[in-house]
């Protein structure tokens, strides 16, 4: 019940997801999956979360411990991002196994997936899909925005739009069409939804909304999408045997003044 996606562009990083955790007829519920863990003008890291909520939960907490006691190994001491994603992997593994060890025999699935991104000083942005196992992979030329969660619905729109130079602007814009395409084809991923911006080498979230149904600007977004996906349905090409639109108009008028 969660659709979050990360884009990677020339200019920086873009994170939204939703927010909804349950999508029961009288039981909707919302919890954060957009994490920042910021150290302004050093380096920057957000997590997007999907899967079990306990899991996630002590992994965040976990990650702030070792910040907070400056542990041998925290956000603060790695070097790299691809080190920080071993080192979330790791934390998302001993998370699930505890879980697990404190309901032998459970059905209850533990498992979590996280995408990571940020930009270390010194280091390029970077995104890292980080798997319930533990491993990771990194975003690429070929595939500049990681997804989780029912991603299948939003896919197509990021397939089309997001290329290396597309703007933070229009790639945080596409974000959220995908998430609204998301919303309209399945009830588990809903509203409110958040969307962080950090641009390249600032090494802070430069913008961080959370939008709702209600919110104007998402209001408009979501109208104008609408609208616009009509008006190119209606200008698709016409098949052979079909009369051009302006000669239907024609001839219905010519119908019409014979009556």
């Amino acid at each position: 019940m969660t659709y979050c996606v990360a884009i990677k562009v020339n200019d920086g990083l873009v994170f939204a997801s939703d927010t909804r955790t349950s999508a029961a007829v009288d039981d909707v519920r919302t919890y954060n999956k957009l994490h920042v863990f910021e150290f302004r003008g050093e380096r920057v890291f957000v997590i997007l979360s999907a899967g079990n909520l306990a899991t996630t939960q002590a992994v965040l907490a976990q990650l702030q411990r070792d910040v907070d006691n400056a542990a041998p190994v925290n956000l603060r001491s790695l070097r790299h991002m691809y080190d920080a994603a071993e080192y979330l992997g790791q934390l998302s593994v001993k998370a699930q196994r505890d879980s697990a060890a404190m309901a032998p025999g459970s059905a209850v699935d533990f498992r979590s997936t996280l995408i990571l991104g940020g930009q270390i000083r010194g280091e390029a942005p970077a995104l890292y899909l980080v798997y319930p196992e533990g491993n990771c992979i990194a975003s690429s030329p070929e595939t500049p925005f990681l997804q989780i969660g029912e991603l299948k619905y939003g896919k197509p729109i990021l397939d089309r739009i997001i290329r290396p130079h597309v703007s933070l602007e229009d790639a945080a814009r596409c974000a959220l069409v995908s998430l609204d395409s998301t919303m309209k084809s399945n009830l588990s991923v809903g509203p409110p939804l958040d969307i962080a911006i950090l641009p390249r080498d600032a090494l802070a979230i430069a913008n961080k909304l959370r939008l709702d149904l209600d919110t104007p600007f998402y209001a408009r977004l979501k109208e104008a999408w609408g609208q616009q996906l009509v008006n190119a349905f209606r200008n698709l090409p016409r098949f052979d045997w079909e009369a051009p639109p302006l000669m239907q108009q024609a001839a219905q008028q010519g119908q019409q003044g014979q009556q």
